[in-house]
């Protein structure tokens, strides 16, 4: 896996902050990462990314690009059209990564949102991207109630489309978990279909750098580089029988 494709169920949901985790994991693994932000909205001109808070969180090894910026905080497209500035089409986004592939081990591609918010006006996705790259998708998902629906509707669209899934992350497992977020740990890989391959836990992006780093691998699975394991996380946090 030379290319991996990051998407959220939504947005504000971790995914950042999940491919910070991922790339931190690889690096300490000994392998070099980019991360490939396509489309950065709602973000000043002089203001960091989502590619450079990667980046910092995960070290300054990790290459970061960013191909377009948008000032509004809307999907891409749409944002796009209202600043009166080009749009990217899937062709720009596979181009870019795999030119990245080319020097490094590992490259991760930040969506923004969902797999099918749209870049263009032709309605193209980074699902389209995902297609033309041949890369997998790991889906971001919130842990509380509603992650069920849209975590299913998500590998179903990508299903749908014969796009590969890798599994699922919980974006921000929180310290304090609900009965409905206890309930979705053991039910998203049977709604889903897909593996559940960690859980990063809520506020992991305001830690130190060099404590992220270190802490990273303990919440990802082993196909992810780390050593988080999903039969023992679910043991610890069984919900309570009715």
């Amino acid at each position: 896996m030379s290319v991996l494709v990051v998407s959220g169920t939504g947005t504000e949901i971790g995914k950042t902050v999940v491919t910070a985790a991922v790339a931190a994991a690889a690096v300490a693994a000994g392998r070099s990462v980019a991360v490939l932000k396509p489309a950065q909205t709602g973000v000043g001109p002089d203001e960091p990314g989502d590619a450079a808070e990667v980046a910092r969180l995960a070290g300054p090894t990790v290459t970061a690009l960013e191909l377009a910026r948008y000032p509004e905080p809307l999907a891409p497209g749409t944002a796009a059209r209202r600043a009166g500035l080009a749009t990217l089409s899937p062709a720009d986004i596979a181009e870019a990564a795999a030119r990245l592939a080319r020097t490094h081990d590992l490259v991760l591609v930040e969506g923004a949102g969902g797999l099918l918010v749209r870049f263009d006006e032709a309605g193209h996705t980074l699902a389209d991207a995902a297609r033309l790259l041949g890369a997998p998708t790991l889906l971001v998902a919130p842990a509380g109630l509603g992650t069920l629906n849209s975590t299913a509707l998500t590998a179903e669209a990508l299903r749908a489309r014969e796009l590969t899934a890798l599994g699922v992350v919980v974006g921000s497992w929180p310290a304090a978990p609900d009965l409905a977020s206890r309930c979705n740990l053991a039910d998203l890989p049977t709604v889903s279909g897909l593996p559940l391959l960690g859980a990063v836990p809520e506020s992991s992006g305001t830690l130190p750098p060099a404590r992220f780093r270190t802490e990273a691998p303990t919440w990802l699975a082993p196909a992810l580089a780390g050593t988080w394991s999903a039969p023992a996380f679910l043991t610890a946090w069984h919900p309570p029988t009715p």
